[in-house]
């Protein structure tokens, strides 16, 4: 083969690019929408993407050897993760069964420069070719890799600036009172958008138990202990389904207890933002998880919904759980959490009584006595 001189390469045509080799190999045509709604509404968008199969045809590719991936419809590019296809993508490549590689803008390949560079690594030790609407990209070549990093640097941005104004949407909303979200047990939610109180009255005067409770016994174990005692049930409604607003009853737990006793909405008060999102903690694919208290919520109106108690007594609810958290945080149980491996219940009873912090005591044990 001749070798091209590298003041050649921004200038070489597709027909220069696209060699037999690469055709021999086989052409992927990846699909993906970013969610169910555009797969179901934005048809025309899927139907381009499919349509570069004939791309491949023109580029002369025999049919028999272009495959269309298509696992990752529905599913963002924000992380590949969990994107069956993207990694089944990158699988083919790095076995060298790839000579083309053709997607109807390289958003729809990836929206993070982590992926998208490791994909034009693989491509570029595999001479892999890449494609869009276009031209016809070589990952071995410094302007095309170069442009390449420049359009997925782009489409890295692009989902930051739709992230910022859709979060900037739902903020300004919020502030309004206007945005809405799933009722906790003891509201729903009016023909008109309004929230009210539930209508059973079964449910009101179970609702005003638990904080009753609260406020006698002081602690949630000993509510939640209250409640089995008494075969009192929490009432839940129904959210999805054939029985979407049926009233369903729940046995009570110490987790559904300690939800209710934090949440603003029981003072009548509307909040947006009580949490926020620790990357250390989220699993991949699910994007409700990694939350954790903010603190102050980011938008708090008072009086906006009906109440079950005074804000007063609110206030006096955290300062109360807080207060028990502080307490149990300090017992002998919970710094048994904390032991080293190597420590007996002696090691450990007698660092606690003599007020030694763990880490110190840890320290202090010899290298020999580790296990």
């Amino acid at each position: 083969m001749t070798a091209i001189h590298p003041a050649r390469r921004s200038t070489m045509s597709v027909a220069d690019k696209v060699q037999s080799r690469h055709c021999d190999r086989l052409a992927i045509v990846y699909v993906r929408q970013s969610t169910l709604q555009q797969v179901e509404r934005h048809q025309e968008s899927t139907r381009l993407q499919y349509g570069l199969v004939e791309r491949a045809l023109q580029f002369g590719w025999s049919r028999e050897r272009v495959v269309v991936i298509d696992d990752d419809l529905g599913r963002s590019g924000a992380a590949a993760a969990m994107n069956p296809g993207f990694q089944r993508l990158v699988a083919e490549v790095g076995l060298g069964r790839v000579g083309l590689v053709l997607g109807v803008e390289m958003s729809r390949l990836a929206r993070s420069c982590r992926d998208w560079h490791q994909l034009l690594e693989i491509c570029a030790v595999f001479d892999t070719l890449l494609a869009d609407t276009d031209g016809v990209y070589d990952p071995g070549f410094y302007n095309d890799r170069l442009l390449l990093g420049l359009k997925g640097t782009m489409s890295e941005a692009e989902l930051h600036l739709l992230k910022g104004r859709m979060l900037a949407g739902r903020r300004a909303k919020a502030e309004r009172g206007e945005l809405l979200f799933n009722l906790p047990r003891g509201y729903v939610r009016t023909p008109a958008g309004a929230i009210a109180s539930d209508p059973d009255e079964q449910v009101q005067a179970t609702i005003r138990l638990v904080f009753d409770v609260f406020e006698r016994r002081r602690t949630i174990n000993g509510v939640l202990r209250y409640l089995v005692d008494h075969q009192v049930h929490l009432p839940h409604r129904v959210r999805s389904g054939a029985a979407r607003g049926e009233l369903e009853w729940h046995r009570p737990n110490r987790y559904t207890l300690s939800e209710m006793l934090r949440n603003p909405i029981y003072a009548g008060a509307y909040t947006y933002g009580r949490r926020a999102i620790d990357p250390r903690r989220q699993v991949p694919g699910r994007p409700g998880t990694g939350r954790v208290a903010a603190g102050a919520p980011a938008v708090l109106i008072k009086d906006r919904v009906p109440a079950y108690m005074s804000w007063d007594s609110f206030e006096r609810n955290q300062a109360q759980v807080a207060a028990n958290r502080s307490q149990h945080e300090g017992s002998p149980a919970a710094a048994r959490r904390s032991w080293p491996a190597c420590w007996s219940a002696a090691d450990a009873a007698s660092a606690w009584s003599r007020s030694i912090p763990i880490a110190d005591a840890f320290c202090a044990i010899p290298a020999r006595d580790w296990r």
